[in-house]
């Protein structure tokens, strides 16, 4: 290409971060929620916001679930995304995907009860939570 190696193993991961950021792109304009659910998940953001918040202070939970918190926590509020939050519906399809996951390894590990206690809205924001999330069933308040 240009004669130089390092100038050829640049230009090389270059193209190959383009190209899988790309990707992630394609990816998420195809499965990015359709209908309602993107205004039902803008609506849940400040109780799903707290809900890490008090999750990750928990000390009752197994200390790598209060570490992907944490992480979590940082990755929301670092101005950096993968895809920046100006594009419309994709901006911020890269945060949720990531908070979905986060959430559904909170239940796997400390059970729905956790993210259930913990929970700052109302029932109904919890459940649609639940939907969103695919967390499963609602766990039983008690």
């Amino acid at each position: 290409m240009s004669g130089i190696w390092g100038w050829d193993l640049l230009i090389g991961v270059v193209v190959a971060l383009l190209v899988a950021w790309l990707a992630l792109i394609a990816t998420l304009a195809i499965v990015r929620p359709r209908g309602g659910l993107p205004r039902e998940a803008l609506r849940l953001l400040p109780d799903v916001l707290r809900l890490v918040r008090r999750l990750a202070a928990d000390r009752n939970l197994p200390r790598g679930v209060r570490v992907r918190l944490v992480l979590l926590l940082a990755y929301l509020a670092c101005p950096i995304d993968v895809v920046p939050d100006f594009i419309p519906v994709l901006g911020y399809a890269d945060d949720a995907i990531i908070v979905v996951a986060v959430l559904r390894s909170v239940v796997r590990r400390a059970g729905p009860q956790a993210v259930r206690r913990h929970w700052p809205g109302t029932e109904d924001g919890f459940a649609a939570l639940v939907r969103l999330a695919g967390l499963g069933k609602p766990p039983a308040v008690g």
